[in-house]
């Protein structure tokens, strides 16, 4: 698809939110880069969570990763703007396996923005950055005019550091391997929608917006002995993108089973009022791991131990028929494919 071709066509808010249409969004922008990784390491061509730059002589490689954040509105129920730039940039890094250290931030005021507010959500930042034990070690401030921007946008870059050996990375599953996820879905997408649309179906849901380091913790060694093949934290696209992702980038197909998957009552009950598959819809403190058969349960039972991973569930398998597809064996008994979405169904919220 050429630039010229494209240029009669203009971006739409589905090409910002994961799915397909992101995809293209993403191909059309980096194909023509010229240099698409550092020492054979994980670069922008694998489209991992977060990339890797192998250290020449050391058993160790830095892994970096880059997130912009212009979720709306910026105080939702269960976190704001300023936690949500640190959960999803260490999440990032903490899904490839690494240990995050530091980061960056870049925050985009408009004109008109009050300090007060702007306060309350670098508090939270600074908080939850304390909170994940990360270091902000450098950053840019920009103001916009008036009426260029709406409110404010924070953008980060993370900065990690794994071993070697480590091979988590997404085209790394094997056939036999089990999905875990860590709970239940859909919960930040429709906390935010509930509150920006005035849904009054529920006024104990919110997001699920949380940095996942005490539940990788709980599972080091199994990280680092490489039964977790992959890991990914499903925010745009929701599960059926990242399991799509998986399915395509393995040429191998993922059976999961519906009475297994975590979720909640008033979730189910916002997406059928609103006509939306909570498959879909954005997490912000859950993970999917592909992990070897043979420590499966093992390595469900340490996460349950923890407090984000008590409702965490084994949903299914990878398997070598009908490769690069997602099938779901319905409660009735059922398959369907579950196939990758356009895009985001709820926009800005992340």
């Amino acid at each position: 698809m050429s630039i010229k071709k494209e240029s009669s066509k203009v971006i739409r808010l589905a090409h910002g939110a994961g799915g397909s249409m992101g995809a293209q969004l993403i191909e059309f922008i980096t194909k023509n880069i010229p240099f698409k990784n550092v020492n054979n390491g994980i670069g922008v061509e694998e489209l991992d969570d977060a990339a890797t730059i192998p250290l020449e002589n050391y058993d160790k490689e830095i892994v970096i990763t880059a997130d912009g954040h212009t979720v709306f509105p910026i105080f939702f129920p269960g976190g704001d703007l300023g936690k949500l730039s640190i959960c999803g940039t260490v999440n990032d890094i903490l899904m490839m396996g690494a240990d995050p250290i530091a980061l960056t931030s870049i925050i985009i005021i408009e004109e008109g923005f009050k300090f007060e507010t702007l306060a309350k959500v670098i508090e939270s930042f600074n908080i939850t950055a304390k909170e994940a034990n990360i270091a902000v070690i450098a950053g840019d401030t920009k103001v916009m005019p008036r009426g260029t921007l709406n409110e404010i946008i924070i953008t980060t870059t993370g900065i990690g550091i794994r071993d070697k050996k480590i091979k988590i990375q997404d085209n790394n599953i094997k056939v036999g391997d089990k999905i875990i996820l860590t709970g239940t879905i859909g919960d930040h997408g429709t906390a935010l929608m509930a509150s920006r649309e005035g849904l009054n179906i529920s006024s104990d849901l919110e997001s699920d917006v949380a940095f996942l380091l005490d539940l990788i913790n709980a599972i080091k060694d199994e990280i680092e002995n490489n039964f977790v093949h992959a890991m990914k934290d499903p925010t745009r696209g929701g599960i059926a993108g990242a399991l799509n992702d998986w399915a395509n980038k393995n040429n191998m197909s993922i059976l999961i089973e519906e009475e297994k998957i975590p979720l909640k009552k008033q979730v189910q009950a916002i997406c059928d009022m609103l006509g939306l598959d909570p498959f879909n819809i954005a997490c912000e403190g859950r993970a999917l791991l592909a992990v070897d058969l043979s420590k499966a349960e093992e390595i469900l039972n340490k996460i349950k131990n923890t407090t984000l991973g008590r409702e965490a569930e084994i949903i299914g398998e990878v398997r070598a028929d009908n490769p690069k597809r997602v099938l779901l064996r319905t409660i009735v008994g059922g398959i369907r494919f579950v196939d990758m979405p356009l895009g985001e169904p709820i926009p800005r919220i992340c």
